[in-house]
């Protein structure tokens, strides 16, 4: 998922590698890394913080070698390196050595933002490594990993993993490396629920999606559940909300095809299938008494009110009443 510069070559002289996400950040030095033992399996790796990389370290550590070996240097933290030794690197960049790679891990922010101008205009390789906080971006990083191993897996799946394992990334690649390695063929929703099942139930997701399909009970459980495992009260209240609009969006739009409303709704078509089933029971004055319902919950949770647990529970009755009001009309 990190983005790269056009610039693509691992043994690019100086690699950046800008973003607060570890994962990534780790994963731009292995790959550097393994590039240059691929060119010369005696490469020489150090790996420095700030605080090793004192003023002058950097010119020893790239200096001319008697065997002329290959050397990769990576700087962690850059930001955080004094300004002496900010000048040190600046000068480095701009005539770097020849068989060695400098590797650069920058938070990029404004704290120290001359070295990583410095870096760019002296046209180093940039690998971008965002930090991923928005679900859409942990979804697509799930699938990247999917389609890097050659494997497939439904769209429902890689969803349910998201829910499942939460924001991890080092934790949801390491689960996609598991399916793969025990599962044969396509990876649905049911492999994922055999898998994380205890995880899953737990979920956020798992709560709101049983209550606006009016399964109270099932609901309750999941969100006991949820709340034992530590689950934050607040991602249920987000969680039924998203699930309530979502009955509301589809409900209200014109009819058509699943990618159709998909872009009119902002939503992703496999979700447009999964609420057209969840939405069969409710009328526009559910969506209007579970919408209360949720932000009643929303501001029991966040102080005003004695029990946050109960202010859920009373949410999640609720909107699994008013996904039947149809029928009951």
């Amino acid at each position: 998922m990190a983005r790269k510069t056009a610039n693509d070559d691992p043994l690019a002289p100086v690699t950046l590698a800008v973003g607060q996400e570890d994962l990534l950040l780790d994963r731009a030095v292995q790959e550097v890394v393994a590039a240059a033992k691929a060119a010369d399996a005696d490469t020489d790796v150090r790996d420095l913080t700030p605080d090793q990389l004192q003023p002058g370290t950097l010119a020893e550590l790239t200096s001319p070698s008697l065997f002329a070996e290959r050397k990769v240097v990576v700087v962690r933290n850059a930001q955080d390196l004094s300004a002496d030794t900010v000048k040190d690197v600046k000068a480095y960049v701009g005539a770097p050595a020849e068989e060695i790679t400098l590797v650069l891990l920058h938070a990029g922010g404004a704290k120290g933002k001359g070295l990583l101008d410095a870096a760019r205009k002296a046209g180093a390789r940039e690998v971008a490594c965002p930090k991923m906080t928005k679900p859409a971006d942990r979804l697509a990083f799930v699938r990247a990993e999917f389609r890097t191993t050659g494997r497939s897996a439904t769209p429902e799946a890689c969803q349910a993993l998201v829910d499942a394992i939460g924001s991890d990334l080092r934790e949801l690649a390491s689960a996609v490396s598991q399916l793969v390695a025990d599962v044969e063929g396509t990876i649905d929703e049911a492999v994922v629920g055999r898998y994380y099942t205890g995880r899953a139930e737990a979920s956020s997701f798992t709560v709101a999606d049983r209550a606006v399909e009016g399964r109270a009970a099932e609901a309750l459980e999941a969100l006991r559940w949820s709340l034992a495992t530590g689950v934050a009260p607040v991602m249920i209240t987000s969680a039924l909300a998203q699930g309530v609009r979502a009955i509301g969006k589809l409900s209200s739009a014109r009819g058509g095809r699943p990618a159709d409303l998909a872009r009119e709704l902002g939503m992703p078509p496999w979700k447009i299938d999964r609420v057209r089933q969840q939405m069969r029971g409710w009328t526009p004055d559910g969506v209007s008494v579970a919408l209360r319902a949720v932000a009643e919950a929303d501001a029991g949770v966040k102080g005003g009110g004695d029990d946050p647990e109960y202010a859920l529970e009373k949410a999640v009755v609720t909107i699994a009443r008013a996904a039947r009001s149809r029928g009951r009309g």
